[in-house]
């Protein structure tokens, strides 16, 4: 029996390829951020961080990166210890907590921003800048059909 990962990249499913090319992407970004010291769940925490706005709560980024609050704190423990983030109380909700950057995180994450773009230039180095506009142009259409798709999908029953 053949398995995916002998069978020629071509060959796979759309599907597949998609699937083997984010991993692939996703290896060359955390191979570049390892020098910085960061991890994959460590920049990933970061960049939401940003994307969401400093004051964020715990539970909005933990759903953000797609991961349950508790495998997140011990992510944002490490970084409060480097000194990347810090996490206050909510005044609204005692229990909550919400993330900002410290002047330290603020720092790495231009420099994250940095290294994750000149990677994105090496990794779409292979089209030329009219295959990248497309490219990109295709990917945003097909997230949008896909998540349309869902939407019909979710309105379907289970079959038995």
């Amino acid at each position: 029996m053949t398995t995916y990962s002998e069978q020629p990249f071509d060959q796979l499913s759309l599907g597949m390829r998609l699937a083997l090319l984010q991993r692939r992407w996703r290896c060359c970004i955390d191979t570049g951020m390892a020098p910085l010291g960061l991890t994959q769940s460590r920049w990933a925490v970061l960049i939401h961080l940003d994307r969401l706005g400093e004051g964020v709560r715990q539970s909005a980024l933990a759903r953000a990166l797609g991961i349950e609050l508790p495998s997140l704190m011990r992510t944002l423990e490490l970084l409060e210890q480097e000194g990347l983030v810090q996490r206050t109380r909510c005044s609204e909700d005692r229990r909550a907590r919400s993330v900002t950057f410290t002047d330290a995180g603020r720092e790495m994450l231009e420099t994250v921003r940095a290294r994750a773009a000149e990677l994105e230039r090496s990794l779409l180095a292979a089209l030329s800048e009219e295959e990248q506009a497309s490219f990109e142009d295709m990917l945003n259409r097909l997230a949008g059909h896909a998540h349309q798709v869902m939407a019909t999908l979710d309105d379907v029953p289970a079959s038995r």
